[in-house]
């Protein structure tokens, strides 16, 4: 191929400028460095809102490492054609077995490791707090975005690609479930919070939702906060945030709470 089919984004070496730095400069791979490889038709979606704030700078000091490869990029014909329409009739059109096979062949060329390839669709598994702990703890991960009605199966069978889904609804395309995916899972690798206890603090770290949060000013519009966190007693602290988490996973998460429930009845 002649064009160039990939951008990767990461740590770049500080030279005095007055030009902004961008996130979007290709950059050679980092090795040992959790890195996620995106297959879309927009690859100029990326970083989007992963540029910003703390895995926008982790992005920047090579904690984590993005690479996008543009699908139409093995597009057939001179109009590099990526879908057809289905086999059997129906409205729509899928994305190509053939194109994707390049795609994903070339993007995982030279890929070693626990390395899983997973395809954004409604049909996959949920996404939840477990898996993205078992994906930070993976070498790095390569999404397909798929769009219009979808892709061929015979790909999904061929490579083994795992379905994940954002939630029990369609979207347009996997772009905005894939940022989500890459998000959630990225804030888990060591260093990009700055604070590992924030992580470990949060809702589903435990099993049960977040406990309410507060900050200054000590009464806003009539409402105080709550006198126990004024208290400067951490145990009591502690407690009353765990039973308040407890007590809104019970109403708002029944699932969870029987989940919960089930762990601490097996330990």
């Amino acid at each position: 191929m002649t064009e160039k089919s990939a951008k990767s984004h990461g740590r770049k070496a500080i030279r005095p400028t007055l030009k902004p730095r961008e996130l979007m400069t290709p950059t050679p791979d980092l090795h040992g460095v959790w890195k996620a490889k995106v297959i879309t038709l927009f690859p100029s979606a990326f970083p989007g809102v992963l540029g910003e704030s703390l895995t926008g700078k982790a992005l920047q000091d090579g904690l984590w490492q993005l690479e996008t490869v543009d699908l139409r990029q093995f597009g057939i014909t001179k109009h590099r054609n990526v879908d057809d329409t289905p086999a059997g009739g129906g409205a729509g059109m899928v994305l190509r077995a053939d194109v994707l096979g390049d795609a994903i062949e070339h993007t995982m060329a030279g890929i070693q490791g626990n390395w899983p390839l997973i395809y954004l669709s409604p049909r996959g598994r949920r996404m939840d707090q477990q898996m993205m702990q078992n994906l930070a703890r993976c070498d790095g991960m390569t999404l397909l975005c798929g769009r219009f009605e979808g892709v061929d199966e015979r790909v999904l069978e061929h490579y083994g690609v795992q379905e994940v889904s954002l939630g029990d609804f369609v979207m347009t395309g996997g772009e905005i479930a894939a940022q989500a995916l890459i998000d959630a899972t990225v804030r888990l690798i060591p260093g990009v919070l700055g604070n590992q206890a924030s992580a470990e603090e949060e809702s589903f770290a435990s099993g049960l939702l977040e406990h309410p949060q507060y900050t200054r000013p000590a009464e806003w519009k009539g409402r105080p906060i709550p006198e126990i966190l004024m208290s400067g007693h951490h145990g009591r602290i502690a407690k009353w945030r765990h039973e308040m988490s407890e007590r809104i996973t019970r109403e708002r998460r029944p699932d969870l709470w029987d989940q919960y429930r089930k762990s601490k009845a097996e330990d």
